[in-house]
Protein backbone atom coordinates (compact mmCIF):
# COMPACT_ATOMS: atom_id res chain seq x y z
CA UNK A 1 0.00 0.00 0.00
CA UNK A 2 1.12 3.30 -0.71
CA UNK A 3 1.63 6.08 1.72
CA UNK A 4 -0.09 9.28 0.51
CA UNK A 5 2.46 12.13 1.86
CA UNK A 6 1.13 14.43 4.87
CA UNK A 7 2.06 18.01 5.42
CA UNK A 8 3.77 20.52 3.28
CA UNK A 9 7.79 19.71 2.33
CA UNK A 10 10.34 22.24 3.07
CA UNK A 11 10.40 23.43 -0.33
CA UNK A 12 6.76 24.54 -0.52
CA UNK A 13 7.30 26.31 3.18
CA UNK A 14 9.84 28.24 1.65
CA UNK A 15 8.14 29.36 -1.64
CA UNK A 16 5.29 30.34 1.00
CA UNK A 17 7.17 32.50 3.10
CA UNK A 18 8.29 34.18 0.06
CA UNK A 19 4.95 35.16 -1.00
CA UNK A 20 4.01 36.69 2.15
CA UNK A 21 7.09 38.06 2.35
CA UNK A 22 6.39 39.90 -1.16
CA UNK A 23 2.76 40.76 -0.12
CA UNK A 24 3.77 42.46 3.26
CA UNK A 25 6.44 44.14 1.59
CA UNK A 26 3.65 45.43 -1.04
CA UNK A 27 1.42 46.90 1.34
CA UNK A 28 4.24 48.77 3.79
CA UNK A 29 5.35 50.28 0.23
CA UNK A 30 1.55 51.08 -0.44
CA UNK A 31 1.76 52.42 3.10
CA UNK A 32 4.84 54.40 2.28
CA UNK A 33 3.24 55.51 -0.48
CA UNK A 34 -0.09 56.60 0.98
CA UNK A 35 1.63 58.60 3.23
CA UNK A 36 3.85 60.63 1.23
CA UNK A 37 0.90 61.78 -0.98
CA UNK A 38 -0.64 62.61 2.21
CA UNK A 39 2.67 64.76 3.53
CA UNK A 40 2.52 66.61 0.30
CA UNK A 41 -0.64 67.10 -0.10
CA UNK A 42 -0.78 69.05 3.41
CA UNK A 43 2.30 70.83 2.51
CA UNK A 44 0.54 72.57 -0.89
CA UNK A 45 -1.90 73.30 1.86
CA UNK A 46 0.62 75.62 3.55
CA UNK A 47 2.25 77.22 0.37
CA UNK A 48 -0.95 77.94 -0.96
CA UNK A 49 -2.18 79.88 1.89
CA UNK A 50 0.60 82.34 1.10
CA UNK A 51 -0.10 82.48 -2.44
CA UNK A 52 -3.42 83.20 -1.60
CA UNK A 53 -2.77 85.86 0.70
CA UNK A 54 -0.15 87.84 -1.20
CA UNK A 55 -2.25 87.22 -4.85
CA UNK A 56 -5.15 89.08 -3.06
CA UNK A 57 -2.71 91.83 -1.80
CA UNK A 58 -1.15 92.07 -4.95
CA UNK A 59 -4.45 92.14 -6.81
CA UNK A 60 -6.90 94.56 -4.43
CA UNK A 61 -4.33 96.06 -2.19
CA UNK A 62 -6.06 94.58 0.78
CA UNK A 63 -6.38 91.16 2.48
CA UNK A 64 -9.02 88.75 2.26
CA UNK A 65 -11.17 88.91 4.90
CA UNK A 66 -10.40 92.23 6.06
CA UNK A 67 -10.99 93.88 2.72
CA UNK A 68 -13.00 96.79 3.29
CA UNK A 69 -13.77 97.27 -0.07
CA UNK A 70 -14.34 93.38 -0.95
CA UNK A 71 -18.39 93.61 -2.39
CA UNK A 72 -17.05 96.35 -4.94
CA UNK A 73 -13.33 94.26 -5.66
CA UNK A 74 -15.52 90.50 -5.87
CA UNK A 75 -19.14 90.35 -7.20
CA UNK A 76 -20.66 87.75 -4.71
CA UNK A 77 -18.90 88.10 -1.24
CA UNK A 78 -20.04 89.04 2.09
CA UNK A 79 -19.38 92.29 3.83
CA UNK A 80 -16.74 91.81 6.40
CA UNK A 81 -18.73 92.58 10.06
CA UNK A 82 -16.42 90.72 12.46
CA UNK A 83 -13.29 92.27 13.61
CA UNK A 84 -12.21 95.60 12.60
CA UNK A 85 -12.45 95.59 8.85
CA UNK A 86 -9.41 97.16 6.55
CA UNK A 87 -6.81 97.59 10.02
CA UNK A 88 -4.34 94.96 7.47
CA UNK A 89 -5.19 92.00 9.68
CA UNK A 90 -6.83 88.45 9.49
CA UNK A 91 -8.75 88.48 12.78
CA UNK A 92 -10.37 85.64 14.11
CA UNK A 93 -8.99 82.26 15.29
CA UNK A 94 -7.92 80.19 12.03
CA UNK A 95 -10.41 77.83 13.23
CA UNK A 96 -13.71 79.69 13.64
CA UNK A 97 -17.02 78.85 11.83
CA UNK A 98 -18.96 81.18 12.44
CA UNK A 99 -19.44 82.45 9.03
CA UNK A 100 -18.78 86.33 9.49
CA UNK A 101 -14.83 86.67 11.36
CA UNK A 102 -12.08 87.68 8.58
CA UNK A 103 -10.81 84.05 9.40
CA UNK A 104 -13.73 82.72 8.52
CA UNK A 105 -14.86 85.34 5.43
CA UNK A 106 -11.03 84.72 4.15
CA UNK A 107 -11.83 81.26 1.89
CA UNK A 108 -15.05 83.26 0.58
CA UNK A 109 -12.83 86.00 -0.68
CA UNK A 110 -9.59 84.13 -2.04
CA UNK A 111 -12.25 81.61 -3.64
CA UNK A 112 -14.38 84.23 -5.67
CA UNK A 113 -11.61 86.22 -6.64
CA UNK A 114 -9.78 83.17 -8.32
CA UNK A 115 -7.28 82.23 -6.24
CA UNK A 116 -8.61 78.62 -4.82
CA UNK A 117 -11.33 76.34 -5.21
CA UNK A 118 -14.60 75.42 -3.52
CA UNK A 119 -17.85 76.30 -1.88
CA UNK A 120 -18.33 80.11 -1.58
CA UNK A 121 -21.45 80.08 0.30
CA UNK A 122 -20.21 80.11 4.70
CA UNK A 123 -23.35 77.66 4.89
CA UNK A 124 -22.24 74.96 2.59
CA UNK A 125 -21.27 71.94 4.92
CA UNK A 126 -17.64 71.27 3.03
CA UNK A 127 -17.19 75.76 2.99
CA UNK A 128 -14.50 74.88 5.48
CA UNK A 129 -11.03 73.47 3.74
CA UNK A 130 -9.75 70.10 5.35
CA UNK A 131 -6.61 68.78 5.14
CA UNK A 132 -5.81 64.93 3.39
CA UNK A 133 -6.32 63.54 7.05
CA UNK A 134 -9.39 65.65 7.25
CA UNK A 135 -8.43 67.99 9.88
CA UNK A 136 -9.42 71.63 9.91
CA UNK A 137 -7.43 74.11 7.75
CA UNK A 138 -7.43 78.01 8.13
CA UNK A 139 -5.72 81.39 8.15
CA UNK A 140 -5.10 84.00 10.75
CA UNK A 141 -2.85 87.27 11.16
CA UNK A 142 -0.27 85.85 14.52
CA UNK A 143 -1.74 88.92 16.14
CA UNK A 144 -4.13 87.36 18.91
CA UNK A 145 -2.97 83.85 17.87
CA UNK A 146 -2.79 81.02 20.87
CA UNK A 147 -2.57 78.08 19.31
CA UNK A 148 0.92 77.90 19.66
CA UNK A 149 3.24 80.03 21.94
CA UNK A 150 5.91 82.14 20.74
CA UNK A 151 5.34 82.08 17.18
CA UNK A 152 6.44 84.80 15.15
CA UNK A 153 5.97 86.60 11.86
CA UNK A 154 2.68 88.68 10.26
CA UNK A 155 0.52 85.51 9.60
CA UNK A 156 -0.59 82.09 10.76
CA UNK A 157 -1.71 79.35 8.84
CA UNK A 158 -2.38 75.99 10.79
CA UNK A 159 -3.92 72.47 10.38
CA UNK A 160 -4.93 69.99 12.61
CA UNK A 161 -5.55 66.04 12.68
CA UNK A 162 -1.76 65.58 11.42
CA UNK A 163 -0.53 61.78 12.52
CA UNK A 164 2.58 62.57 13.87
CA UNK A 165 4.20 60.22 11.16
CA UNK A 166 3.24 62.88 8.50
CA UNK A 167 4.35 65.93 11.15
CA UNK A 168 7.54 64.85 10.91
CA UNK A 169 7.97 64.35 7.30
CA UNK A 170 6.22 67.69 6.59
CA UNK A 171 8.85 69.60 8.86
CA UNK A 172 11.79 67.94 7.33
CA UNK A 173 10.58 69.48 3.58
CA UNK A 174 9.07 72.43 4.94
CA UNK A 175 11.54 74.04 7.79
CA UNK A 176 14.60 73.21 9.87
CA UNK A 177 13.58 69.69 10.74
CA UNK A 178 12.64 70.61 14.52
CA UNK A 179 9.15 70.77 15.25
CA UNK A 180 9.58 72.72 18.39
CA UNK A 181 11.46 75.38 16.09
CA UNK A 182 11.31 77.37 12.89
CA UNK A 183 8.50 78.53 11.42
CA UNK A 184 6.42 75.57 11.38
CA UNK A 185 5.48 73.70 14.33
CA UNK A 186 3.23 71.35 15.97
CA UNK A 187 1.58 71.16 19.34
CA UNK A 188 -1.33 68.85 20.77
CA UNK A 189 -4.12 71.25 21.99
CA UNK A 190 -5.31 72.20 24.89
CA UNK A 191 -1.39 72.71 25.25
CA UNK A 192 0.55 75.54 23.43
CA UNK A 193 4.05 74.56 23.85
CA UNK A 194 5.49 73.30 20.75
CA UNK A 195 6.71 69.51 20.82
CA UNK A 196 10.51 68.83 19.56
CA UNK A 197 10.56 65.97 16.56
CA UNK A 198 11.97 63.56 18.96
CA UNK A 199 8.88 63.45 21.47
CA UNK A 200 6.10 63.18 18.36
CA UNK A 201 4.44 59.74 18.62
CA UNK A 202 3.99 58.61 14.90
CA UNK A 203 -0.03 57.82 15.64
CA UNK A 204 -0.70 60.45 17.68
CA UNK A 205 -2.93 63.17 15.71
CA UNK A 206 -1.23 66.87 16.47
CA UNK A 207 -2.20 70.45 15.04
CA UNK A 208 0.64 72.04 13.09
CA UNK A 209 1.08 75.82 12.44
CA UNK A 210 3.61 77.72 10.14
CA UNK A 211 3.98 81.44 10.46
CA UNK A 212 5.23 83.46 7.12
Amino acid sequence: MKRTQAGFTLIELAIVLVIIGLLLGGVLKGQELINSAKAKSIASDFKNAQIFIYGYQDKFKALPGDDAGVVAHVAGTLATTGGTVGNARIEGAWNLEDGTSESALFWQHVRLAGFSTGPTLVNDPNYYPRNADNGRIGVQSINGFATIANMTGLYVVCSDNIAGRLVKQIDINMDDGNTETGSLRAVIPPATAAVATLAIVDGNPYTVCMSF
